[in-house]
């Protein structure tokens, strides 16, 4: 029976997910099997919502090739994108008003409902409508699983988890497009979508048995007005993010439409949170300064390494001549980079309880890397960009789960939720602006070095698509193949040069960063434990002891 128990509320309601702490903070009834089975069931929840768009996009052409649609095939990212974007804040806001557990749950169901219909699907349609389905799903996996380990696990303990949480992303990322590929060759693409079912079953039976949390029922009524500013602003940005530049020219008409529509709903949206009962994004979260900086840190780390994730793989493809079966793996050097740094953070973090120093030096480390791989051109050799993205990754590594932890640790409990998911949210519209921006300047470049050095050639060439995969590039003439790799390099010079810029942003707002004691840092000679009086976020060290 101990081992089916997991971290109960020790007020068993109030601020809720607290640890089950006895008299004078020590800790009662460690479970280690049951805090590991919980935080695996976590990690595979995690894993689901990273892992699915680099699965698909493996799959996609043989998906166009069965049901048609190409001309909306860019949809099938689009919905899933857009849904995940707009329900990202409600997810973080009901888990705070009704349980983090039940929602939890509930938006683990609804993704698995998505993707079962999602491999059913028998034509394009069918296929955009259930994506969208899965993504209301996956905007509460993410912030379900931040939330909860918030919960569960004080911030001066939750660095020794960085390493995990950035593995999950560093496996998703390379394994992603190997998975997508063995799936569709020996499978068929519908496995694609059913690959998350068992997984989900999983990881619901193992929440639904070991994790308990206590129930709540918010007496105020969910902010629809709100939800509605919210969703559509969300999703006037994100269509401009995705159109601009390649559906529709960034001057025209429905960008520009989009653009006042998506202002105004968010500026009513500011309005509107000033005067609801139970606002989705609670204003005065933004009056702790440390959690204001890390939302744009975590805009600026979302936009500059997507666009990395993005570009990177295109440069030795094109340039290097590396296969496009193995781009997942491309990115081992600064992915590996990622996980290990940022899993010497969180051990240095847990030691010490000091914090700042890592968005420091994420700053200068991004700024450094992003710069080096400006500097990469048709010459440069697969070793020398390897360390190149190491350093950059490095960067990363600093910054990833930093950003959460200190937003986490400038919230009360009561907000653990909506902090989640707004620095989720952050993140995500940074890595949307990023793709946007840095790809126009990438294609913009391309097509006029291409028309420089091919003349028509080179215009005819990329006058669809700056972006050439490898069977393509291969029938080119010698002349213009050469010109397109020269082309594909100083594109990358102008995307990274202007990452770099970017970056120097994470410097100076890392800069003015206050380095507040992490709350639950465990008990002290007194038996009294720092954060466990006040603001309800500490004495939760049952679960980081358990483990």
């Amino acid at each position: 029976m101990a081992d089916k128990r997991a971290v109960e509320d020790e007020q068993g309601g109030g601020q809720g997910g607290q640890g089950a702490v006895g008299e004078q903070g020590k800790p009662e009834g460690k479970q280690p099997r049951s805090v590991r089975v919980v935080l695996l069931a976590l990690m595979i929840a995690m894993m689901l919502a990273m892992l699915d768009n680099m699965i698909i996009g493996t799959a996609m052409p043989t998906i166009v090739g069965e049901l048609g649609g190409l001309e909306h095939l860019a949809w099938v990212v689009t919905a899933y994108t857009l849904a995940t974007a707009a329900s990202t804040p409600i997810w973080g806001k009901l888990g705070d008003m009704y349980g983090r557990k039940g929602v939890f749950m509930s938006s683990i169901v609804l993704f698995l409902i998505g993707s079962a219909l999602s491999g059913m699907a028998q034509d394009m349609g069918q296929l955009i409508g259930f994506r969208a389905v899965q993504g209301l799903g996956a905007g509460g996996l993410m912030v379900g699983v931040m939330a909860i380990i918030g919960d569960l696990i004080p911030p001066r303990e939750r660095g020794k988890y960085q390493g995990l949480m950035a593995g999950v992303m560093a496996l998703a990322m390379i394994g992603g497009p190997l998975v997508g590929g063995a799936l569709t060759d020996h499978l068929g693409w519908r496995w694609s979508f059913y690959i998350n079912l068992p997984l989900g079953v999983v990881a619901l039976a193992a929440i639904s048995v070991v994790l308990h949390l206590p129930k709540k029922r918010a007496k105020t009524r969910i902010d629809y007005p709100g939800v509605a500013l919210l969703t559509v602003g969300i999703t006037s940005i994100v269509l401009v993010t995705t159109w601009g530049g390649t559906e529709y020219a960034w001057g025209s008409a429905m960008i520009m439409e989009l653009i006042g529509i998506g202002v105004s709903s968010l500026v009513g949206f500011v309005f509107w949170q000033t005067k609801a009962a139970e606002p989705i994004i609670p204003l005065h979260i933004f009056r702790s300064r440390n959690f204001t900086l890390m939302s744009v840190i975590g805009f600026i780390t979302g936009f500059v390494m997507f666009g990395a994730v993005l570009f990177l793989p295109l440069y030795q493809q094109s340039v290097q001549g590396a296969s496009a079966t193995n781009s997942g793996l491309l990115l081992l050097p600064m992915l590996a980079a990622m996980m290990v740094v940022s899993m010497i953070a969180g051990r240095v973090t847990t030691s010490s309880g000091k914090y700042k120093v890592f968005p420091v030096a994420g700053g200068v480390l991004l700024s450094i890397g992003l710069y080096l791989l400006s500097q990469m051109d048709t010459d440069t050799s697969r070793l020398t960009s390897g360390l190149y993205m190491a350093v950059a990754g490095a960067g990363m590594g600093c910054l990833m789960q930093i950003t959460m932890l200190v937003a986490q640790n400038s919230v009360e409990m009561k907000d653990m939720g909506v902090a989640s998911s707004t620095t989720t949210l952050f993140r995500t519209l940074g890595s949307s602006f990023g793709v946007a921006i840095m790809g126009a300047l990438f294609n913009s470049r391309v097509q006029d070095v291409m028309h420089e050095r091919a003349g028509a050639l080179g215009s005819q060439v990329t006058e669809r698509s700056a972006q050439l995969d490898a069977a393509s590039l291969a029938k080119l003439p010698a002349a213009a193949r050469e010109a397109y790799q020269y082309a594909v390099a100083s594109g990358t010079h102008s995307a990274f040069l202007l990452g770099a810029v970017v970056a120097v942003a994470v410097l100076a707002a890392a800069v003015f960063v206050k380095e507040v004691p992490l709350k639950g840092a465990g008990p002290e000679k007194g038996g009294e434990s720092p954060g466990a009086a006040g603001d309800g976020a500490g004495a939760q060290t049952v679960v980081v002891e358990a483990v």
